[in-house]
């Protein structure tokens, strides 16, 4: 796949089935234990999940995705995630940004968050739109039972 380092135009907007192989890319380049392809597929029939991505308006490539939940009053981000060709250009700034407006539309009192306690990256992003550490989940991911951080950002 021919992906582009340049800034380009683009659009964010609900998963299509269609997109699966290019998210299944993606999830597989960017976590060390990524979710299986029937569980992204189930997430498109769940009521209260969103997989949204962020397409090249140009070309159509797929640059990156955003998994989450809509419960009750909160939304959890379960995934964010950009392919690497295509990385350190927005993306994920987008999809969070995006992702605060769905929240506050619905309206949501809070989003939440699990992310590595290694991944200092991300965290700087969601720190970067006021989310704050509020917990750790120890050993939560199996592969390695690394420790997760709790994050919170409260909307109201």
């Amino acid at each position: 796949m021919a992906l582009s380092k340049a800034p380009q135009p683009v659009e964010i907007m609900a998963m299509d089935r269609a997109d699966i192989d290019a998210v299944m890319e993606i999830e597989r380049l960017s976590f060390p234990s990524p979710w299986a392809r029937e569980a992204i597929i189930e997430e498109l029939a769940r009521a209260w999940a969103r997989v949204d991505v962020v397409r090249d308006a140009t070309t159509g490539v797929l640059a990156a995705f955003a998994n989450y939940w809509l419960v009750a009053d909160e939304l959890h981000i379960l995934n964010i995630a950009t392919h690497p060709q295509c990385r350190r250009q927005g993306h994920a700034t987008r999809l969070l940004a995006h992702m605060i407006e769905v929240a506050r539309a619905v309206p949501c009192r809070l989003m939440t968050l699990e992310v590595r306690r290694s991944n200092v990256s991300a965290q700087r992003l969601y720190r970067r739109f006021a989310f704050r550490s509020v917990g750790v989940r120890p050993n939560y991911y199996a592969e390695n039972q690394e420790d997760a951080i709790v994050m919170l950002l409260e909307l109201s």
